[in-house]
């Protein structure tokens, strides 16, 4: 918004329309009721119980303001600024709406007033006629609103003091205890009266039009609090001398026939009522607009239909439009508690907003104005435990109806051009869970693979992708890992850059639960194990490396090298030689082939039954191979086998396979395996010299095979739970 619009001080722009807001129909109609009911000593609690959550919900305001530039919107700008679009359009939504119903609050307020001189006025009708003049003054401009509401002011001021200082003091011996009448209590009675103290929402509603908002915001509201707190306490106290509880309970309008000058009480009540009325119908439309800057609601309304000075005329005939349906309830007491609800929630919002800064501390919340994030805390704990209180099933409607909003926006995605609280809050709770799990003893039994995928660009080994999608469906950590290696003189940061975004778009587009990871590196000596050891935060590392075996020798060669190092830093390895006319089958049978020695089965066994767990594996049969000499030795490893698939609960066929002819084990798998859809085989670690050699070896047994997975385990042999 332009420099030129931002014409308001502390005084007009927040001072006056908060206590306007404060003091209005609430203070003037339905305070006599509140004391009659509750008795003046509970009526105190309940006055100080509302203003406390106001007071905590501006202090809150207070703080976030000074911390960032105020813009159009109000309450829903500091929201939406703070935790995010989806969090502030959650909120906006209902904050809008809320403030629409009070224009038609207050106009049934200043209608029912009438009767105290016109007994058979229609409320609808006037409250109606009231509301398309106002309607057509917002329309013409804010300024001149501001300008009433200065005169508005001052009639309210003269119209309280004709009350406080009637002569009446006899009867408060008699008001001090409750007395409720029948269908209310405390709590009934607090949704009632709490609207009266909403007007931090309608007090910085002109944010984006106050010349200074950093030092408008907190001196406005917090002095307009501390002034309303003080009034209604002391008209409390003089409404319990002044009328029997009887009469508090059912004359709407004791403060007028118990004044000095009655007159000066109807302009008050006239002039609070109207002008709260005023206030929303300015403020409501704004906040429209600034929901509909942000792309949150269609933009439409935000048209200022001709506005030189940008007023959102289109969010003036929403508000209309929507207070008008109000006005056909025609009653005062519902609509309230309607509001209460809707502005609990914004406060519950706007202080955890306020809370979650002062508790994570990040660098960027600097406030001119500090309040301790536990303040906060209570106006969020004090806003949702009083709409429970008030009316627990509407309640949890309501958050309910919030949540599917959120999901709904969430789903989105809005682009915004600021950051928001939401990522610290993510980055607190991963650092204490990482915390909690360093602490831990790490039991053998809660093992998960947490994969490093050696992918490159994962469109170029999209097989590797699709294994690590098999793996990670058991609670897997699965990171894409992209190695690229810089030359003299390159811009390696913008290439990165470049790499990274590739990975994470493919992460995004395929809707992948996988952490994206460019490595840069000036050449290829030692990268794998480089990478595997400096890979994750304390216990919660990187344990498993996944490998394509490619069609490369020399990089074959680098791969199997490497093979000793990651196991001397605890990592098991996976290579993957995926069969491309193949693929993965039918994905119907998996076949483990174990030769007896080293500890690569219990890897391997877990692997192939966190595939069958996965939806497009279900229906694999497991079957584990074994070559043995002689039948003697075939019935001992089939009888000790199945009691060790038993204990583990594994659902796995034992097959073995009696090598009579001492074939040798390339034609074996051949013979055995040749139509399965993925086949295990357990790995060794290549002696030093002879690298080469178990290169040949391993493109010779895998020639014309399916799919094949090798294994190199350092993973604890009791991952399976027996016992």
């Amino acid at each position: 918004m332009s420099e030129s619009i931002r014409r308001f001080n502390t005084f007009t722009g927040v001072f006056v329309p908060t206590l306007l807001s404060i003091f209005g129909v609430i203070l003037f109609l339905r305070t006599g009721w509140v004391i009659g009911n509750t008795g003046l000593i509970e009526g105190i609690i309940l006055i100080t119980l509302a203003m406390s959550i106001s007071f905590v919900t501006g202090l809150s305001l207070s703080s976030i303001s000074t911390n960032k530039e105020v813009g159009v919107g109000g309450v829903y700008y500091i929201i939406s600024r703070s935790l995010g679009l989806d969090v502030g359009g959650t909120i906006g939504i209902p904050l809008y709406i809320s403030q629409a119903i009070s224009v038609a609050f207050y106009l049934i307020g200043f209608a029912e007033s009438l009767r105290g001189i016109f007994p058979n006025i229609p409320i609808t009708i006037v409250a109606t006629a009231v509301l398309i003049l106002f309607t057509v003054i917002a329309y013409i401009g804010a300024d001149f609103v501001m300008k009433l509401q200065i005169g508005i002011f001052l009639a309210l001021i003269a119209g309280i003091l004709s009350f406080i200082f009637n002569p009446h003091f006899s009867l408060i011996s008699q008001n001090l205890a409750p007395h409720y009448i029948k269908g209310q209590n405390f709590w009934t009675v607090f949704a009632v009266f709490f609207p009266a103290v909403t007007g931090v929402t309608a007090g910085i509603a002109m944010s984006g039009e106050l010349k200074n908002p950093k030092r408008a915001i907190p001196i406005g509201i917090i002095s307009a609090l501390l002034v309303s707190y003080v009034t209604y306490i002391f008209i409390a106290y003089k409404l319990a001398c002044t009328a029997p509880y009887t009469v508090l309970q059912k004359d709407t309008l004791v403060m007028v026939h118990n004044s000095i000058f009655p007159f000066l009480v109807y302009i008050g009540i006239w002039m609070a009522t109207l002008s709260s009325a005023l206030t929303f119908i300015v403020g409501a439309p704004r906040t429209l607009q600034a929901l509909a800057f942000d792309g949150v609601v269609p933009s439409f309304f935000a048209a200022t239909l001709g506005s030189k000075k940008e007023e959102p005329r289109a969010g003036i005939i929403i508000t209309y439009i929507i207070a008008q349906g109000i006005l056909f309830l025609g009653s005062l007491n519902l609509v309230a508690s309607i509001i209460t609800m809707f502005f609990l929630i914004t406060y519950a919002v706007t202080n955890l907003a306020a809370a979650l800064y002062g508790l994570l501390k990040p660098p960027t919340y600097r406030p001119s104005f500090k309040v301790p994030w536990y303040i906060s805390a209570y106006g969020v704990a004090g806003s949702y435990i009083v709409m429970f209180l008030i009316n627990a099933g509407a309640t949890a409607v309501a958050t309910i109806l919030l949540l599917l909003l959120y999901g709904f926006l969430r789903r989105k995605q809005y682009k915004q051009a600021w950051g928001d609280i939401k990522t610290g809050i993510l980055i607190s709770i991963a650092k204490f869970a990482l915390l909690k799990v360093n602490e831990k003893e790490q039991d053998p039994k809660e093992w998960r693979p947490n994969v490093l995928v050696f992918s490159g660009r994962p469109k170029e080994r999209p097989y590797l992708v699709d294994f690590a999608r098999f793996l990670s469906f058991n609670d897997g950590l699965i990171s894409l890992v992209n190695i690229i290696f810089s030359s003299e003189g390159e811009n390696i940061e913008t290439k990165r850059q470049e790499e990274t975004k590739i990975l994470a778009d493919f992460i995004k587009e395929n809707k992948l639960d996988f952490f994206p990871k460019v490595i840069v590196a000036k050449n290829d000596k030692n990268i794998f194990p480089i990478v595997a050891q400096s890979y994750g935060f304390g216990t919660v590392e990187a344990n498993t490396a996944l490998f394509g075996w490619g069609k490369n020798f020399q990089n074959q060669l680098r791969l199997i090298k490497s093979i000793k190092e990651l196991t001397n830093l605890k990592k098991d390895v996976l290579i993957l030689n995926f069969n491309e006319s193949k693929g993965w089958g039918r994905k119907s049978t998996i076949d483990i082939w174990w030769g007896g020695r080293g500890g690569n089965f219990a890897l391997m066994t877990f692997i192939a039954h966190t595939l069958k767990e996965h939806h497009e594996w279900k229906k694999a049969n497991i079957r584990i191979m074994k070559v043995v000499n002689s039948e003697k030795e075939a019935a001992i490893f089939e009888e000790a086998y199945k009691k060790l698939l038993k204990a583990a609960r594994l659902d796995t066929e034992v097959n073995i396979i009696v090598n009579k002819e001492q074939e040798d084990f390339h034609t074996l798998i051949k013979e055995n395996s040749m139509f399965s859809d993925l086949i295990i085989l357990g790995l060794g670690i290549p002696e030093e010299g002879k690298e080469e050699k178990t290169v040949k070896r391993i493109n010779q047994i895998t020639e014309d095979l399916p799919t094949t997975l090798f294994v190199r385990s350092m993973t604890p042999k009791d991952i399976w739970d027996i016992g």
